[in-house]
């Protein structure tokens, strides 16, 4: 009971039922639960009927039902109200599954945050070819976790299965033959056919994240200092990795970036 004579002010009804004044301001003016009286200085007043119906409210809101279905549930009781529960937990399961969608990607993202590449060492080497090492995304997570270009790295790698991979590299592995064929057919860094070849890595290598010049740099220099990367290029090609990373230098050049200044980014 209200013990309040005509009724209970409004901020003790919002207490006592774990509202806010506001939602009861705002429910008051779509006439979903208009109190029945007034103070005599214009204060809304709740009765004990007006109580009963805010408490109805509150559990079908608790349910998920948005507020145009509690009003028809509430207020139209010639309608089957079993019916439109059902229709209700109907709509409340497709949002149900759709947020467990949504927490499935949130776990694979933070997976890809903190490991890289979303697949079993076997199918690292499968997709990546014999000579990769399990151990590399977590060396650059090392290296790079901090930046932006990881996190671009790992959102997209979230996304991406085994398959994915795999085309990835072979489009990868294109780009290293025509690397190689074009050493062995003389190009010289800085020429015009070998500053194309460094803009088709540039965008290859890009499916990983976004790569800029001056990054790309810093990609060329790894590539010929690190016994690893200077491996795999010269297994290609002997020599290609100096000769890829003074290629990537000169296209540097060619847009007004001096290589030795240059910073990741």
């Amino acid at each position: 009971m209200t013990d309040k004579g005509q009724g209970m002010p409004v901020g003790e009804t919002a207490a006592r039922l774990g509202l806010t004044v506001r939602t009861l301001h705002h429910w008051d003016e779509i006439g979903l639960a208009r109190p029945a009286a007034r103070s005599g200085a214009g204060y809304r007043l709740y009765t004990d009927a007006d109580l009963e119906r805010l408490r109805r409210i509150t559990v079908y809101r608790e349910l998920g039902l948005d507020l145009d279905a509690i009003r028809s549930i509430i207020d139209e009781p010639g309608d089957d109200v079993v019916e439109s529960l059902r229709v209700q937990r109907a709509q409340l399961s497709q949002r149900i599954a759709r947020l467990r969608e949504v927490d499935d990607d949130l776990a694979r993202m933070i997976e890809a945050q903190e490991r890289g590449v979303l697949l079993s060492d076997d199918e690292q080497r499968a997709a990546f070819g014999p000579g990769w090492d399990p151990r590399w995304p977590a060396e650059a997570r090392a290296h790079y976790g901090a930046s932006s270009s990881w996190q671009e790295y790992a959102e997209r790698s979230a996304g991406r299965s085994a398959d994915d991979w795999a085309a990835v590299m072979q489009t990868v592995s294109a780009v290293d033959a025509e690397l190689g064929a074009a050493l062995e057919a003389g190009i010289r860094p800085g020429d015009d056919a070998a500053n194309d070849l460094v803009e088709r890595h540039r965008a290859v290598y890009s499916a990983f994240f976004p790569l800029t010049r001056g990054m790309q740099v810093h990609l060329g220099r790894m590539y010929a200092d690190d016994p690893r990367f200077a491996a795999h290029y010269d297994g290609v090609r002997p020599g290609l990795a100096v000769w890829l990373r003074d290629a990537i230098e000169a296209g540097a050049r060619a847009h007004g970036i001096d290589p030795d200044t240059v910073e990741w980014g």
